[in-house]
C-alpha cells in the first residue's frame, strides 16, 4: 500500500524538510511488534486486553480498518506526562498501522535514568541530550520517506521546538487528563526508572500545547483500543 506521506498544517513559510510524495507501509506480525521500540513487559497485558472482543469490538474494528485507507502517513509524536498513557497508545497505534514505533524513554542517557531512578526531577539541561535524539529519530523517519510513532514527554513548548519546530510531516498528540487521576494509575504500575512521586513536577512542568502547534489532543479513558479508535477518526479528518 503506498502513500504520500502527510504533514501538519503550517502558519508561514515552513522551514522544514521536504518528505518524498510516496511510502510502502507494511503490518508486522504480532510477535515482531513485541520486539519493537524497546517495549516495556508491563505494556504486554496492555497489548492482550487492547485485543480481546469487546461490547463495540466491531465498531472499533471499523475504525482501525477506515485508519488504514484515510489515515495519511507521518510522524506521530505522543506528549504527556509520566503515566499519561503514551506508550500504551503508541503501541496500539503501531499494532493497527503497522508504522514503526519507538519508546522515548529508551533514548535518555543513562545519567538521566539514574537521576529520575533517584527521585530527582531532571532540568532542562538533562534534557536537551534526550531531545536531540528523540530529533534525530524522527529526521531518520523523515529522511527514509517513512512514517513512524514515538512518544516524548515534550513538557515545554520549547521542547517541541527542538523534537517537531516546522519539520513537515509531522503530527503532535497530546494525552491530557487530570493530575489525580494518573496518579490513581501510575501507583498501580511498576516503572524501570521513574517513580511516581516525580509526577507533581511533571505537572508543574507540563505547558500545554497552543493551536498554533496543531495538536491532536486525546483523553485516555476507558480501554486503550476505544482511545485508539477515537484518535485514528480525529487523525483522518
Amino acid at each position: 500500500m503506498n502513500k504520500g506521506l502527510g504533514h501538519a498544517p503550517q502558519d508561514g513559510a515552513a522551514e522544514g524538510r521536504n518528505v518524498a510524495e510516496q511510502v510502502h507501509v507494511d503490518r508486522p506480525a504480532l510477535p515482531a511488534q513485541l520486539a519493537i521500540g524497546g517495549l516495556h513487559p508491563q505494556l504486554l497485558p496492555q497489548l492482550a486486553q487492547s485485543t480481546m472482543p469487546t461490547r463495540n469490538g466491531s465498531c472499533i474494528k471499523a475504525t482501525e480498518s477506515a485508519a488504514e485507507r484515510t489515515v495519511p502517513p507521518m510522524v506521530l509524536v505522543l506528549m504527556g506526562v509520566s503515566g499519561s498513557g503514551k506508550s500504551a497508545v503508541a503501541l496500539e497505534l503501531h499494532r493497527v498501522l503497522g508504522w514503526p514505533f519507538q519508546e522515548g524513554d529508551d533514548l535518555h542517557p543513562p545519567s538521566n535514568v539514574e537521576k529520575m531512578r533517584s527521585g530527582r526531577p531532571l532540568d532542562d539541561a538533562d534534557r536537551m541530550p534526550w531531545l536531540r535524539a528523540v530529533a534525530r529519530w524522527i529526521d531518520e523517519r523523515l529522511s527514509a520517506h517513512e512514517p513512524g510513532i514515538i512518544t516524548c514527554s515534550n513538557l515545554k513548548r520549547a521542547y517541541r521546538q527542538i523534537t517537531i519546530g516546522t519539520r513537515q510531516g509531522v503530527r503532535l498528540v497530546f494525552l491530557e487528563n487530570d493530575e489525580h487521576v494518573i496518579h490513581a494509575r501510575i501507583v498501580q504500575r511498576q516503572h524501570r526508572y521513574m517513580p511516581s512521586r516525580l509526577l507533581h513536577s511533571q505537572f508543574e512542568t507540563l505547558e500545554e500545547p497552543g493551536e498554533d502547534e496543531h495538536p491532536v489532543v486525546v483523553t485516555v479513558r476507558g480501554s486503550i483500543a476505544g482511545t485508539v479508535a477515537e484518535l485514528l477518526q480525529l487523525l483522518a479528518t
